[in-house]
């Protein structure tokens, strides 16, 4: 059965031809946070669906990963890290590479941020192409935490991101062909 909410939320995501570059058609999910009820109904959702993962820590890659990483640990009653990009932590941290399609790029968390921890949930507002989330899981695993699962608002299926992340459990709530 559909959830309605579900619907609402799809409703409020606004295309954008050929941003950030000709022929792309970008998700724009600002309208649906700046609609209170919308973004909460995301958040209780995301909630819902991870929930028997039983995560003790969400990690959110930066930035929009802050955006509903820190609101679904709040909701689930554990902490939230931020995953930032290379040289925006002010402590000691760990690093992990990826590949773009054009280069690379670095995520890094402290070096204490998984620890102790025995399961950790990444949360981001989309999965494209998976390799920001691949690249966080390692970063997790690095630091000694365990990944149970992935989540997101949106993914895009096309992309196949989610067969990049192997094995992982992965909750989208909007999915586009």
């Amino acid at each position: 059965m559909n959830d309605p909410r579900l619907d609402r939320l799809r409703g409020l995501i606004r295309d954008v031809p050929d941003f950030p570059k000709p022929g792309i058609l970008f998700k724009d999910i600002t309208p649906l946070l700046a609609d209170a009820a919308a973004f909460a109904d995301a958040i209780e959702l995301l909630a819902e669906r991870v929930r028997p993962l039983e995560p003790d820590l969400i990690a959110g890659p930066e930035a929009r990963g802050f955006l509903f990483g820190a609101p679904l640990a709040l909701k689930l009653g554990v902490g939230f890290a931020p995953i930032r990009k290379s040289g925006k932590l002010p402590w000691r941290t760990i690093e992990e590479s990826y590949q773009l399609e054009y280069g690379e790029d670095t995520v890094a968390a402290h070096e204490d941020a998984f620890a102790g921890r025995s399961r950790v949930l990444i949360a981001d507002d989309l999965l494209a192409t998976g390799g920001t989330v691949a690249a966080s899981s390692r970063l997790v695993r690095k630091g000694g935490g365990t990944v149970v699962g992935a989540a997101f608002l949106v993914e895009l299926d096309f992309l196949a991101g989610r067969e990049r992340l192997g094995d992982l459990a992965v909750t989208s709530l909007l999915n586009y062909a």
